[in-house]
């Protein structure tokens, strides 16, 4: 890569599962001048392969890749001197007028645009509902599952949210943990540990969750968390591989493959 080309400034938006394999494949990619942004309290499941722990405990470790929190934006150069990638709580994106990003990446993915415009970044890349490319985005990035996902989309949208989860190992919906009542989400449990049907993963109050099917705890949201009824608070891997549970994914390594190939097609011009 060009040093004009690493120099970029990009701003992610976004700390959970596929900002961060997003974030990711851009560090290892040579990007180092990378911001990542979230929420004060993110309700991140797979935990262990996203930044937004970073919240919570001041740093987070992805795959050897650090991301650090600051206070404010003009901290993140010095995280960037240090060779990490600075998180910062801001979910309006208002540090994007301090660090004045060649780069914007919605990652939020909340089925919908928070926010996001072209006036943000000279590129701005949505993932996907919610964005129009053409329109409040440049381009848009397919992340349902299936022979589409990953494809980079110039004009209009990726597929709308089907409100079904991704199948893994054959199981669908049967694999996420949803929260049986409004309440405080307490559980003992490690990401990673094999559990049986029936089992309790945890508890929303005096509420006990037990897990519909058998496999890898594969994600958890944070114990102590305040939860609303039937929001997603954890995910079980059927194929029962604890390995899967510590590694980013191949859908968010595929989202993350393509906004890198978005960002070169706009910016490496040879010189």
């Amino acid at each position: 890569m060009s040093c004009k080309l690493a120099d970029k400034k990009l701003i992610v938006r976004g700390a959970g599962e596929m900002a961060s394999g997003t974030a990711f494949r851009l560090y290892r990619a040579g990007f180092r001048n990378l911001l990542l942004t979230e929420i004060e309290a993110p309700l991140t499941v797979r935990r262990l392969v996203s930044f937004s722990p970073a919240v919570y405990e001041g740093t987070q470790t992805v795959e050897g890749a650090q991301a650090v929190l600051i206070a404010n934006p003009e901290q993140a150069e010095e995280i960037w001197r240090a060779g990490h990638m600075p998180l910062l709580v801001d979910p309006e994106n208002e540090g994007r007028h301090v660090i004045k990003p060649d780069v914007v990446v919605d990652a939020i993915l909340a089925k919908k645009n928070l926010g996001t415009s072209m006036d943000d970044a000279p590129l701005v890349i949505g993932l996907g509902p919610g964005f129009c490319a053409g329109g409040d985005v440049h381009y848009v990035v397919e992340t349902n599952r299936g022979h589409n996902l990953g494809r980079l989309i110039f004009d209009g949208y990726a597929s709308p949210n089907t409100g079904t989860p991704g199948d893994i190992g054959g199981q669908s919906t049967r694999r996420v943990l949803r929260a049986p009542s409004d309440g405080i989400f307490h559980s003992d449990l490690e990401i990673g540990v094999l559990v049986e049907m029936d089992q309790t993963i945890g508890y929303v109050g005096d509420t006990p969750v037990k897990a519909s099917l058998a496999g890898a705890l594969r994600g958890l949201i944070r114990p102590g968390t305040p939860v609303t009824n039937s929001l997603k608070i954890g995910d079980i891997d059927p194929r029962g591989d604890s390995s899967y549970c510590y590694t980013i994914s191949e859908k968010a390594r595929a989202i993350g493959g393509t906004v890198l190939e978005a960002i070169m097609m706009r910016f490496n011009t040879g010189n």
